[in-house]
């Protein structure tokens, strides 16, 4: 049977250090200066550690940083979009340079020691421009780039514990193992799903269309740091259980967990995502509109676009672009623009904030809109935050 596609740059790099060889490494961690990383860096390095980041072996050097910002490519010519990147305090910084450190959780707690290559500046303006397509401080990725300093160290890791009391341990997956179950099932081809929200009528039609040709989904949603305002990870997975055991085949459908934080970069971050999902096996990537999007910053289809600027080959993984879907009263079914005739009259469209004011009146969204059940957690997590307050 054919094989499961490699690993973006060939194979999974995965840092984490088992056994004896992590005991060590965590003794010689007491001795070492500590950095200390924030919660984005702590998923960065998780990643790092389970092979997600493939083939990053650490936090990135000047070379990369550069090459990624100007050209979506690393300095070995491979594809990446977003800088993955550990600031410093400035003072600190150049001292580090050839030694040792130990990567702390921002409560002390020891996971890693990092080999320090180099320490350089920044360009951080420029950075929020070719990554984030603006300056602006209110996007929240922006935000953090600027809040983690202009002075970042670059060099491989060693992980020998991951973050402590993880959230949904039963679902964090490993690319290693999310392969495992795919060829124990006997997928050659998978399709990744991202998402930070509830899946609504137009995300499950959009996985449904793309099992028809396709022998498996890995349902992935992102549980890491989100913005404020964004439904809560503990939520959204209650949602996607209740609706995986309602509505989708169990032998066609893997949910794990993606430990990753948003940085909401859009078309950057549809790139990124889909390099992620690469490694945990998947083959295809639903792109949908305005992926990792936030506010008005990005065009409702950059994120495919993007994606035409890559060279044929360069990307292993596959992305599906699927236009706006919704579900048509004079159809009776979900459509899109590409196989819906009617006018927008007929459509079922609701706004977040229109859903969200209906859930907070304890209204069920429209059956064309939201599954009941779905719908029914959001209302219960509601009456519950408001219970609390």
């Amino acid at each position: 049977m054919p094989e499961l596609i490699a690993p973006h740059g060939g194979r999974l790099n995965e840092r984490l250090v088992t056994g004896d060889a992590a005991q060590a490494l965590a003794e010689r961690a007491r001795s070492l200066k500590t950095v200390t990383l924030d919660a984005r860096q702590v998923t960065d390095l998780e990643l790092l550690a389970v092979g997600a980041l493939s083939p990053l072996d650490g936090f990135m050097g000047k070379a990369d940083y550069d090459r990624v910002i100007d050209e979506m490519h690393l300095a070995s010519g491979a594809v990446w979009s977003v800088p993955v990147t550990l600031g410093v305090p400035a003072e600190e910084a150049r001292a580090l340079v050839g030694s040792e450190v130990a990567l702390v959780t921002p409560d002390g707690t020891p996971l890693a020691v990092m080999q320090v290559a180099e320490a350089f500046d920044a360009d951080r303006p420029r950075e929020a421009l070719k990554v984030y397509r603006t300056d602006d401080m209110a996007h929240p990725g922006v935000e953090a780039i600027f809040a983690q300093g202009n002075t970042l160290i670059g060099g491989s890791v060693q992980v020998f514990a991951l973050p402590p009391d993880p959230e949904f341990p039963e679902y964090r997956l490993t690319p290693a193992q999310t392969r495992a179950y795919f060829e124990a099932q006997g997928w050659r081809t998978v399709v990744g799903f991202q998402t930070r929200n509830p899946v609504h009528r137009a995300h499950e039609y959009l996985q449904k269309v793309a099992l028809e040709t396709i022998d498996g989904l890995l349902l992935h949603p992102l549980v890491g740091e989100t913005k404020e305002g964004d439904i809560p990870a503990d939520v959204r997975m209650r949602c996607y259980r209740v609706l995986l055991d309602n509505y989708y085949p169990k032998d066609r459908v893997l949910l794990s967990v993606l430990p990753a934080s948003m940085r909401y970069a859009g078309p950057r971050e549809a790139i990124f995502h889909a390099i992620m999902r690469q490694n945990y096996g998947c083959s295809h990537f639903i792109v949908g509109r305005d992926h990792a999007g936030v506010g008005d910053y990005y065009g409702t289809y950059d994120a495919q676009t993007i994606f035409d600027e890559l060279a044929p080959g360069e990307l292993g993984i596959t992305p599906l672009k699927f236009e706006h879907t919704f579900f048509c009263r004079a159809c009776d079914s979900m459509a899109s623009t590409r196989t819906c005739p009617h006018t927008s009259d007929h459509h079922v469209v609701l706004s977040g904030t229109k859903v969200r004011q209906m859930l907070a009146a304890g209204e069920v969204p429209p059956v064309e809109f939201s599954r009941p059940e779905v719908a029914q957690v959001l209302i219960d997590s509601m009456r519950t935050e408001t219970a609390s307050v």
